[in-house]
């Protein structure tokens, strides 16, 4: 598989990790060996991680009640316990381990390190009213300086998407609006969401119309049809490419070395681009 790397040697490329990737060991063991070939071709990788599955299932454990509104997780206090003891305590670690197997590359921290995000409480929004979700937060500044130092220093953040609001009080923060708020702030090339489907499909589940690319306003206009699950995944990517993000690209994370796919010609999944600068016409 012939990759084209060229363009991002000494860019930061920002990665959504999450989904049923997490849960697999195959894919688990691809992807670290996928992040750890990128940094080693000069490339910056930044790992921001979700832990859908694996927080559903300590709930379940648990016996609370897990639930999702317009695609994102309500959060109650003591969901929101499960979900930093999950993240922080468990995924990255597993995520650190995996990476630094091939040295000591990767570097765990939550966005409340450093105040590297800064959240706000978000609704959700359904049949255009604003629902409360509990402690789900938005992202409303990164700081970047903790992971510009960082990956100055060779290493591989991995970020857990937790952050700390002005209130005092812990979000729940959508892993991919935190990788898209990331990508945006460190000024990256490019935004990797790895996913459980094969990309936009223009008729879902007919496999023959997923999209291979398509424009910030023709995703726009998209959104409205799709399912609430892709709602974050496709937001994130509308937000990146709309705040500086030259690309974002939505890969099939079932699939192992996806993220390196992310890098080949006709590689699959759907590439969302900015809207064309129009040049003038000399008259």
């Amino acid at each position: 598989m012939p990759l084209s790397l060229s363009r991002y040697r000494g860019r930061v490329v920002v990665v959504k990790f999450g989904g049923n990737a997490m849960v697999d060991e195959e894919l688990k063991a691809a992807f670290a060996q996928d992040v750890v070939f990128l940094r080693e071709a000069g490339l910056c990788p930044v790992v921001v991680h979700g832990g859908g599955p694996q927080i559903s299932s300590q709930l379940e454990r648990l016996g609370l009640e897990s639930s999702f509104t317009a695609g994102l997780r309500v959060t109650t206090p003591e969901t929101m316990d499960v979900v930093r003891m999950v993240l922080a305590g468990q995924v990255q670690r597993e995520l650190v381990g995996l990476l630094n197997e091939y040295g000591p590359f990767a570097v765990g921290l939550t966005g409340e390190d450093a105040h590297t995000m800064t959240a706000v409480k978000r609704y959700a929004v359904v049949g255009g009213e604003q629902v409360d979700i509990g402690l789900v937060g938005d992202v409303m500044a990164v700081d970047p300086a903790l992971l510009c130092a960082l990956v100055g220093d060779g290493r591989i953040p991995v970020v857990s998407s937790i952050a700390r609001g002005l209130d005092g009080q812990v979000y729940n923060v959508n892993a991919d609006t935190a990788a898209a708020a990331v990508a945006v702030a460190l000024g990256a090339e490019l935004l990797v969401v790895l996913t459980d489907v094969a990309g936009l499909y223009a008729d879902w589940p007919d496999p023959s119309t997923v999209i291979d690319r398509l424009t910030a306003g023709q995703l726009a206009e998209l959104m409205p049809r799709l399912s609430s699950g892709m709602l974050p995944k496709t937001e994130a990517c509308l937000d990146a490419v709309r705040s500086g993000v030259p690309a974002a690209r939505i890969m099939d994370g079932r699939v192992p070395h996806s993220l390196l796919d992310a890098f080949a010609p006709d590689c699959g999944g759907t590439l969302v681009l900015p809207e064309p600068v129009a040049v003038p016409v000399p008259v």
